[in-house]
């Protein structure tokens, strides 16, 4: 059975254009932006991102360096900060080491062993930061499949339905991403704007809420 993926995908870039994400001036702070923006808005880990260049600390080097106390300081804005600020240490701790793995699945699972790090900002370290295809699921992508097809779906096979439909390209692997994030922002909310959306007219639950 075939979902529709890759149309899915092409009628949200035609709505929404090109989201040219994850927005970063350097691949570090993919790094540190993967790790704030657990539990918090992106407009937050914004703040605490120009914070940490600031005060110079936005570096992979120096937040190595940096005391536990100078991060806290840095990105007091956002939830969790002392929690996240403990994490950041530790993955430029072993971010090193991690980069030396030779292959995709070791990357991963190394990953997945850091304190903080479930499978969604480990999804979206391997694609953004790394570079491979490893689609990002997420909270914002189960909510708008399940109410496009009214159907549950575990989180792993989720993944391999969308991995197994859309081109295996990079680009298109984080634009995808950002389409459905974007998606999820606007219109597919917790309290969803239906009448709206985009796919209104291909969401099982967006017509039974509008008729």
């Amino acid at each position: 059975m075939s979902y529709g993926f890759y149309s899915i995908y092409k009628k949200l870039r035609k709505h929404f254009g090109f989201q040219n994400w994850w927005p970063a001036k350097t691949k570090f702070e993919i790094v540190v932006g993967a790790i704030l923006t657990q539990q918090t808005s992106w407009k937050n880990v914004e703040k605490a991102i120009e914070n940490l260049r600031k005060s110079g600390l936005l570096n992979e080097n120096k937040l190595r360096k940096a005391s536990i106390k100078e991060i806290e300081k840095a990105i007091k804005n956002v939830n969790f900060y002392k929690t996240k600020a403990k994490r950041l240490k530790e993955i430029v701790k072993n971010l090193n080491r991690i980069r030396k793995e030779k292959e995709e699945r070791r990357i991963k699972e190394s990953l997945l062993k850091l304190d903080g790090i479930g499978y969604e900002t480990a999804e979206a370290l391997m694609l953004y930061y790394f570079g491979f295809l490893d689609f990002v699921i997420d909270a914002y992508t189960i909510r708008i499949f399940e109410r496009i097809f009214e159907r549950k779906f575990k989180r792993n096979e989720l993944k391999k339905l969308i991995e197994e439909e859309i081109p295996k390209d990079l680009e298109l692997y984080k634009d995808f991403h950002a389409q459905l994030v974007e998606l999820g922002k606007r219109y597919c909310k917790k309290e969803p704007k239906c009448e709206e959306c985009p796919l209104r007219k291909i969401c099982k639950f967006g017509k039974n809420k509008t008729l």
